[in-house]
C-alpha cells in the first residue's frame, strides 16, 4: 500500500461463480473487468496457442460471466428502447437476437451489444467492463416505467467451435432440437435439470452458443460439458486471439466513445430503418457519414515477419503517419501478425502498403480483408 492509499480506496476483484472452478483446473488467473478471470489453463491442452488451436478444431469452453444481463419490461417497450439503441425492433422476432450498440449523443461508442426478443421482455447482453455505466445510462435514458433487472444471480457460458453441436446436444434437452437453432437465435432448454437460455451465437467466429445459466448451476454444468471429449476450457489469451481473426472488435480497444460505428464498419448495427428515420443518439452525425463516408477507417493488417504489432503502434506511409494500431497479435490459424488500426480513409484500401512502428522499427504491413480467418456461422442446412 501506497503512503497516500488508505484501505478504503482499495478495490477487492468480484467473485464470479466460477472462480474456485477455474482454479482447480489449473487456470492462471488475472485481473480483467472487476473480476479475477482465467487467462490460461495447465495441462496437455493449456496455454494461449494450444487453447486456440482447440477451439478451431474441436470445441472450447469460456466463461463469460462478468457480462452484464439485463432484462428490460415495461409500456411501449419497443419505443422506449428505439429511442436509446439505433434498432429495429419491429423487425426483431421472438427467439432472435440482434446486434446493437449504445451510443452517445455525437455518435460515439459506449458499448457494443446483443438484443433478444423474449416473451414480453428484451434481454441484452452488454460488456463486462462497461455494464454499470450501461445500467446507469439506461435507467437515466429510459422512461421510468420501463423496468431494468440486472441478472446479477445469472452466469454466462460460451461453448464455441466446429463440435460444440454435438457435445451440447448430449445434454441440452428442450421443445426443439438444438440443431434447430440456427445462427442469432435462441430457445429455452434444460441442462442436468437446470433451466438455461441457450443462443447461437459468439465471438471467436466458429459455430457456438452462448449459455444463460442460474450461477448456483455453474460449476456442475461447466464440469458435465468438460467431461464431454471434445471440450476443453478456454481462457482470455485465447479468446483475444480468435475474435482478432474473426475481425471482431473489442470494446475499450477498437471501440470507445471517440470511435463512430461507420468508421468502425459496424454499419450492420443500424438497421435500415433507423438510417434512415432517425431518432437515436447521435443520429445526425451517422446519417452524414453514410452519406459523405469517414475521414478514416477500421481496417485489417497482414504483418510481415514473426514480430507483432500491439495496440498503440503508429502506421505510416512513407514519412506521413496515416492510423494507430487498436488491436494487434501473432495469429495461430495463419502463422503470421496480424493487427487491426483505424487508418486515413485514403490509405485504408484492400492491398495499400503500410508501415508500423514497433520497437523503432518498421514494420512492412499490407491492408487485407476481414475476417482474417472466414466465419463459420451454422445457418442451417
Amino acid at each position: 500500500m501506497s503512503d497516500t492509499e488508505t484501505e478504503d480506496d482499495i478495490v477487492e476483484p468480484g467473485v464470479l461463480p466460477l472462480d474456485a472452478w477455474h482454479r482447480a483446473q489449473g487456470a492462471r488467473m488475472v485481473p480483467f473487468a472487476g473480476y479475477e478471470m482465467p487467462i490460461q489453463y495447465a495441462g496437455e491442452h493449456g496455454g494461449i496457442v494450444a487453447e486456440h488451436e482447440w477451439t478451431r478444431t474441436s470445441a472450447g469452453l469460456f466463461d463469460v460471466s462478468h457480462m452484464g444481463q439485463l432484462l428490460l419490461s415495461g409500456p411501449d417497450l419497443d419505443a422506449a428502447v428505439e429511442a436509446v439503441l439505433p434498432i429495429d425492433l419491429s423487425t426483431l422476432k421472438p427467439g432472435r437476437q440482434r446486434y446493437s450498440l449504445l451510443l452517445d449523443e455525437n455518435g460515439g461508442v459506449l458499448d457494443d451489444l446483443m438484443v433478444s426478443r423474449w416473451p414480453e421482455h428484451l434481454y441484452l447482453v452488454v460488456n463486462g467492463a462497461t455494464k454499470w455505466d450501461d445500467i446507469g445510462h439506461l435507467r437515466e435514458h429510459l422512461p421510468d416505467e420501463i423496468t431494468l433487472n440486472h441478472l446479477e444471480d445469472r452466469a454466462l457460458l460460451a461453448l464455441q467451435g466446429p463440435k460444440a453441436a454435438d457435445a451440447l446436444a448430449r445434454h441440452a434437452k428442450g421443445e426443439h432440437e438444438l440443431p434447430d437453432l440456427t445462427f442469432m437465435r435462441f430457445g429455452k432448454f434444460t441442462i442436468a435439470g437446470h433451466d438455461v437460455t441457450i443462443a447461437r451465437a459468439g465471438y471467436t467466429g466458429e459455430d457456438g452458443f452462448e449459455i444463460s445459466l442460474p450461477g448456483e448451476a455453474a460449476e456442475e454444468i461447466a464440469t458435465l460439458l468438460c467431461g464431454e471429449p471434445e471440450v476443453q476450457p478456454i481462457g482470455l489469451g485465447a479468446r483475444d486471439s480468435l475474435r482478432l481473426e474473426a475481425g471482431l472488435p473489442l470494446y475499450g480497444h477498437d471501440l470507445s466513445p471517440d470511435t463512430s460505428p461507420i468508421e468502425a464498419g459496424l454499419i450492420f448495427g443500424i438497421n435500415k430503418r433507423r438510417r434512415t428515420e432517425g431518432g437515436f443518439p447521435g443520429a445526425d452525425r451517422i446519417t452524414r457519414e453514410i452519406v459523405d463516408g469517414t475521414a478514416r477507417k477500421w481496417a485489417g493488417l497482414k504483418v510481415e515477419g514473426r514480430m507483432p504489432a500491439r495496440e498503440g503502434a503508429e502506421v505510416f506511409s512513407g514519412d506521413e503517419k496515416v492510423g494507430v494500431i487498436t488491436s494487434g497479435g501473432f495469429s495461430p490459424s495463419l502463422g503470421y501478425p496480424i493487427a487491426v488500426a483505424y487508418l486515413a480513409a485514403e490509405h485504408a484500401a484492400t492491398g495499400a502498403a503500410l508501415e508500423i512502428e514497433v520497437r523503432k522499427k518498421r514494420l512492412p504491413a499490407t491492408v487485407v480483408p476481414m475476417p482474417f480467418v472466414p466465419h463459420n456461422y451454422y445457418r442451417g442446412s
